[in-house]
């Protein structure tokens, strides 16, 4: 082992780096989950405060709004994933027969643009876009006759807004792994199924698809382990008094808890909580991928 250590030291080396900042930022601030079992006293300190066992949960199971909020985290997360999975795997598939490298080159620039544009920028354009009186695509509808259309105030179409957005920002930058992927299909498979007659639609179909099977399974088995996460800036910054029944989600919901309302146990708890279900659905899909013969994550 340690002549292994010493022959490809230089490689630990470049490890090191990300190593250091996962047990810094990632590791050590672990120790801060025995807040939610404690009754957290910012004076105190996190070991001077007095336990309480389950008490902190318990009070959170108890706040209906808690449960509309996972409600609404899963929702919007299952909804999201229905659109952007299959359309992921599609552009990539549509980016994979570009021929022309230059052409090529610049729509995948084009694409992978929206997701380095803060969400803060998203949301003013979103806003502007969407608005009900002064909004671009209001406007071009009522001057096709349909009429203004209340995409930011009313439930079900924020919701379908929020969606839109989600996936204009990060559908390019998720084409990346299946392009990886792609890259490595033997080309002599395509030469050989059109030598036989194969269509493109069947080259596709029945080679490039079968290609990329298992990375397609490891991205939707780590796309469900996130159900119960989703980011705090699209919903904190689209979301409304009007629409908060279907806009507060459990980033939103930890945020007002945490550091509106300054109750750090509850935030704790609700994050711990948030964090085992995901787990626990990463585990759960793996196994079901490995009971149907499809290699999982691990």
């Amino acid at each position: 082992m340690m002549n292994y250590l010493k022959r490809y030291y230089i490689l630990y080396l470049m490890c090191l780096p990300a190593m250091v900042f996962y047990i810094i930022f990632k590791y050590i601030p672990m120790y801060g989950v025995v807040i939610a079992f404690k009754d957290y006293n910012i004076f105190e300190g996190m070991t001077a405060s007095e336990w309480v066992g389950l008490k902190v949960f318990k009070e959170v199971f108890s706040q209906p709004f808690f449960w509309q909020a996972i409600k609404n985290t899963l929702i919007l997360n299952l909804l999201t994933l229905l659109v952007s999975f299959p359309l992921t795997i599609l552009l990539s598939l549509m980016l994979n027969e570009v021929r022309a490298p230059k052409f090529k080159k610049f729509a995948q620039s084009l694409l992978y643009l929206p997701y380095f544009i803060s969400w803060v920028v998203v949301a003013g354009l979103v806003t502007n876009l969407f608005s009900l009186n002064t909004g671009s695509v209001n406007m071009l509808l009522s001057k096709l006759g349909i009429g203004p259309v209340s995409f930011l105030i009313e439930e079900k179409w924020w919701i379908f807004t929020y969606i839109v957005s989600q996936v204009w920002k990060n559908l390019g930058w998720g084409t990346i792994i299946y392009l990886a992927a792609l890259a490595g299909v033997d080309e002599t498979l395509y030469e050989a199924a059109y030598m036989d007659g194969a269509t493109k639609l069947q080259r596709i179909w029945h080679i490039t698809l079968p290609s990329i099977k298992n990375t397609i399974v490891v991205m939707f088995i780590l796309q469900i382990s996130k159900m119960m996460a989703i980011g705090l800036d699209a919903p904190l910054l689209l979301q409304n008094d009007k629409v908060i029944n279907v806009a507060e989600v459990i980033s939103t919901y930890v945020y007002k808890v945490g550091l509106v309302r300054v109750e750090y146990s509850l935030a704790t708890a609700i994050g711990l909580f948030q964090a085992i279900v995901n787990i626990t659905l990463l585990f759960i899909a793996n196994t079901l991928t490995k009971a149907v013969g499809e290699k999982g994550v691990f």
